[in-house]
C-alpha cells in the first residue's frame, strides 16, 4: 500500500474511534458502537438491504402464485392465461436468484473488509498504549479481542445484517398479506409475538452473563495455549510438561462446563421459541378447514405463509442468541479500544508536534542529550508505594551513568521514567531543559536506542531488522553499524549473509548473535541516547567481550544509561546509581562507592569474590 493510501486509512481508524465514542449511547446489542466503521461500506450496506428487500419480496410472492394458480386453473378449470404464468414466474426466479446473488457478494466483501478496519484499529490504539496495558494483559487476552472478536462483529454487520433483512422483511411481508386477505386469521396467528417477546425478555439477560463468561475462560485457554508454545523450552527444562498439561485441561474442563451450560440454556430457549412458533401452523390447521371449503388457494397460501414463518422465527430465535453473545464481543473490543493510555501527549503537542502516525518531524528541535530530574515522585498505575521520593538527578549531556543492584531491585523504574513509558507520579522530568511533556513521545524515542536484555528479532532477514531503525540507511552504514559492534563474525558465517531469514523471534540465532544484532540496529539509528538493560546478562563471556568494547566506543559522543549486572562493567561510569527495593540508595563514582564500604561495596566483593572462585575452579577443571 503506498504512503498516502496508508495515511489516509489511518486517519480514516483514528476519526472512527473518535465517532464511536459518540456512539455510546445506543443500546441495543451494543451495534451503536461499530456504525462508525460501518460509514465506510454504507452504499454497498445500502445495497445489500435493497436486494435482500427485493428476494424477500419474491418469496412473498410464491405463494401468491400457488393461490393463483389453484383457485384458477384448478378451481376454475381453465388454462386461459398459463402462458403469462408461466413467463411470469419465470422472471420472478431469475430475478430472485440475481438479487440474492448480489447480497450475498456484497455481505461477504463488507465482512472481510470490516474485520481489517476492526483488526486496524485495534491493533493501532495497541500501539499508542503505554507498557501498563500489556503488563495488566496478557497476549493470550490481547489477541482474542483482535481476532475472535472482530471476527464475529464483522459476521454481525455482513451475513446476520443481510439474513435480518430477508427473514424480518419476509415476516412482515407475509403477515401483511395474510392481513389483506383475511385478516382474522392473520390476527390468530400474529397472536403468538408477545409471547416470544415475554421468552425472549426471560433468558436475554441470563444468557448475556452466560456467554460473557466463557468468553473469558476462552481467551484464559488462549493465553496457556500461546505460553505453552513460546515456554516450549522453558518446560522441558523444568520438567513441567504434567503441570502444564494439568493446568491447561482444568482451564478446558472449566470452559466445556459452562459452555454446555450455556448450551442447555441456550436450547431451552430455542424449545420454547419453537413451541410458540409452531403454535401459528397449529393455528393455520384448526381454522383453515373453514376457508378450504370455498377458496383451496388461499388455505394453500396460508399453510405456505404459516409454514414459511418457521425458518424466519427460528432465524431470530438463532440469532438474537448469537446477537447476544456478539454483545460481549462489542463490549470487549469496546473496552480495548477506549483504554487510556497512561503516557500521552496533549492536544497541543500533538497539534505541534504529530503523533505516533503522523509525525510533524519538520517542528521536532534536535535532541542534545541533557537529562533532569526535577522533585520527582512516581510509583506504578496499579502499586501503592511510591517508588522515588522527592528524586533530584542531573545528567548532562554525553554522560555515561549506570544503575545497578540486586534482581528485581526496581533497577529499570528510572529508565522506564526517562524513555517516557511511564509518567512521573508529580514532578518533572526535563530533556534538553524542558519538560518532556512539552514534546511528543515519538520525538523523544526517535532519539533512544535500547537494547534489551532478553533481545527481540522480528521475522524477516538481519537487513530487515537493522533497518527497522532507520529505514534509509544506505548498505554501507550498515556495515559500520555491524562493525562498530564487533558483529561482522555474526553475519559472515550466515548462509545468505545480512540477507539469512532469523525465523520467528529470531530463533534461528543464539542469544548472543541476536544481541550484537539488536545492538547494531540501536546503533544504526544515530540515537542521542543510549540505553543498556543488562545488555551483557544473558551472553557468553566473548560475546559480553565484543559488547563490551562496542559499548565503550559507541557511548562516546552520546548520553548513555546503563542498567548493569556485572559491575565490572561499569566502573569507568561517571554516575553509578545502586538500587536497592526499588529506592536509590547510594550514588557516585566507582571508587568513591567502595571508599563508602556500603551496599555497592558490599555487591561489588560479593561478585568478584565469585568470578575469582569461578575462575578457579575452571583452572582446575
Amino acid at each position: 500500500m503506498k504512503r498516502a493510501e496508508k495515511k489516509k486509512e489511518i486517519k480514516e481508524i483514528k476519526s472512527n474511534k473518535k465517532s464511536e465514542e459518540k456512539q455510546k449511547g445506543l443500546p441495543f446489542f451494543g451495534v451503536g458502537k461499530i456504525i462508525p466503521f460501518m460509514k465506510r461500506y454504507r452504499r454497498k450496506i445500502a445495497v445489500m438491504i435493497f436486494c435482500g428487500l427485493c428476494g424477500s419480496a419474491f418469496d412473498i410472492m410464491i405463494p401468491l402464485f400457488q393461490r393463483y394458480a389453484l383457485n384458477h386453473f384448478v378451481a376454475g378449470n381453465t388454462l386461459d392465461t398459463l402462458a403469462y404464468f408461466i413467463a411470469f414466474y419465470i422472471v420472478s426466479i431469475i430475478a430472485m436468484g440475481a438479487v440474492n446473488y448480489v447480497s450475498c457478494a456484497d455481505a461477504m466483501e463488507i465482512e472481510v473488509s470490516i474485520n481489517r478496519d476492526l483488526r486496524n484499529a485495534a491493533f493501532s490504539h495497541l500501539q499508542t498504549l503505554s507498557f501498563s496495558y500489556f503488563n495488566q494483559n496478557s497476549v493470550g487476552y490481547i489477541h482474542a479481542r483482535i481476532m475472535s472478536d472482530t471476527s464475529r462483529i464483522g459476521s454481525l454487520v455482513s451475513w446476520t445484517m443481510m439474513e435480518g433483512v430477508w427473514h424480518v422483511s419476509y415476516l412482515v411481508g407475509a403477515i401483511f398479506v395474510m392481513m389483506a386477505v383475511n385478516m382474522k386469521l392473520a390476527l390468530l396467528v400474529v397472536s403468538i409475538v408477545p409471547l416470544v417477546v415475554v421468552i425472549f425478555s426471560f433468558f436475554q439477560k441470563k444468557l448475556i452473563r452466560i456467554n460473557r463468561e466463557v468468553r473469558e475462560l476462552n481467551s484464559k485457554i488462549t493465553g496457556n495455549f500461546n505460553e505453552g508454545i513460546t515456554g516450549a523450552k522453558t518446560i522441558k527444562s523444568l520438567v513441567i510438561e504434567e503441570k502444564m498439561e494439568n493446568d491447561f485441561t482444568r482451564d478446558t474442563a472449566a470452559m466445556k462446563k459452562k459452555s454446555v451450560h450455556a448450551a442447555r440454556v441456550r436450547c431451552l430457549f430455542s424449545v420454547s421459541m419453537n413451541l410458540a412458533s409452531s403454535l401459528a401452523l397449529a393455528i393455520v390447521l384448526w381454522r383453515g378447514g373453514y376457508i378450504a371449503k370455498s377458496e383451496i388457494g388461499t388455505f394453500s397460501m396460508f399453510m405456505s405463509y404459516a409454514e414459511g414463518m418457521m425458518e424466519p422465527v427460528r432465524w431470530i430465535i438463532d440469532s438474537i442468541s448469537s446477537l447476544i453473545t456478539t454483545q460481549v464481543n462489542i463490549e470487549r473490543l469496546s473496552r480495548l479500544l477506549e483504554t487510556k493510555s497512561d503516557v500521552s501527549d496533549t492536544k497541543e503537542v500533538v497539534e505541534v508536534y504529530g503523533d505516533v502516525f503522523e509525525p510533524k518531524t519538520e517542528n521536532w528541535e534536535e535532541i542534545k542529550g541533557d537529562i533532569e530530574f526535577c522533585g520527582v515522585d512516581f510509583k506504578y498505575p496499579d502499586g501503592d508505594e511510591y517508588i522515588l521520593k522527592d528524586f533530584n538527578l542531573k545528567i548532562p549531556f554525553g554522560t555515561n551513568i549506570a544503575i545497578v543492584g540486586e534482581t528485581g531491585a526496581g533497577k529499570s523504574t528510572l529508565v522506564n521514567l526517562i524513555c517516557r513509558f511511564y509518567e512521573p507520579t508529580s514532578g518533572k522530568i526535563l530533556i534538553d531543559g524542558r519538560d518532556a511533556r512539552e514534546r511528543s513521545q515519538l520525538w523523544l524515542h526517535s532519539a533512544l536506542g535500547y537494547v534489551l536484555q532478553t533481545p527481540h528479532l522480528f521475522s524477516g532477514t538481519v537487513r530487515e531488522n537493522l533497518l527497522y531503525a532507520n529505514p534509509a540507511a544506505s548498505d554501507e552504514e550498515i556495515e559500520r553499524a555491524i562493525k562498530l559492534v564487533s558483529a561482522e563474525s555474526v553475519v559472515s558465517k550466515l548462509e545468505m549473509g545480512l540477507d539469512t531469514d532469523v525465523g520467528e523471534g529470531g530463533d534461528t540465532l543464539s542469544t548472543g548473535e541476536k544481541q550484537l544484532i539488536s545492538f547494531a540496529r540501536a546503533i544504526l539509528a544515530d540515537p542521542k541516547i543510549i540505553v543498556l538493560d543488562e545488555a551483557t546478562a544473558s551472553v557468553d563471556t566473548i560475546t559480553e567481550k565484543k559488547i563490551q568494547s562496542a559499548i565503550d566506543t559507541v557511548i562516546k559522543g552520546r548520553t548513555s544509561v546503563v542498567i548493569a549486572h556485572r559491575l565490572s562493567t561499569v566502573t569507568n561510569a561517571d554516575i553509578i546509581l545502586v538500587v536497592k527495593d526499588g529506592k536509590i540508595i547510594e550514588q557516585g563514582r566507582h571508587r568513591e562507592l567502595l571508599e563508602k564500604k556500603g551496599h555497592y561495596y558490599s555487591l561489588y566483593t560479593r561478585q568478584y569474590e565469585d568470578e575469582a572462585t569461578s575462575a578457579l575452579l575452571g583452572d582446575a577443571v
